[in-house]
């Protein structure tokens, strides 16, 4: 049987939310690759963690459309803070690269596991509750030159 925090997305204000923060002119980090379905681009504000050199993305909604767009087409443009688009290739890890990212991602974004905890995603905010999200929420390795 599947563990049901794998049919989890974001919470639906959160669409809304990030486009305010877009419009008013917070500096976000996006991700956008194409839609997995249209093949049109399809953009998501993202938190990018740099952890030994090497920059990563958490999907904290398991179910979320952006985990299944960048799995379907590998590739995506990253955007840092309303900079030039980086083309990147985005590889999904497996549990021995994807802890340590997950026992960090409470230090590097402690508004986005309020969410992750909200959902129902993990049962905490601490890095050992994140751990047991290892195989649930997906972490893909960011690298450029494409």
């Amino acid at each position: 049987m599947s563990d049901p925090r794998l049919t989890i997305g974001p919470p639906p204000w959160l669409k809304g939310m990030n486009e305010e923060l877009a419009r008013t002119g917070v500096p976000l980090d996006v991700l956008t690759a194409p839609g997995r379905r249209t093949g049109l681009p399809r953009s998501t504000p993202v938190t990018v963690a740099e952890i030994d050199g090497r920059r990563y993305l958490v999907g904290g909604f398991p179910a979320a459309d952006w985990i299944k767009n960048v799995r379907a087409a590998g590739r995506a443009t990253l955007t840092r803070h309303g900079g030039e688009p980086e083309p990147v290739r985005l590889v999904e890890v497996g549990p021995e690269e994807a802890l340590p990212v997950l026992r960090a991602w409470p230090s590097i974004t402690p508004d986005g596991v309020s969410m992750m905890v909200d959902a129902g995603v993990v049962t905490g905010p601490t890095p050992d509750e994140l751990a047991e999200a290892v195989g649930i929420c997906p972490v893909f390795r960011v690298e450029g030159d494409v």
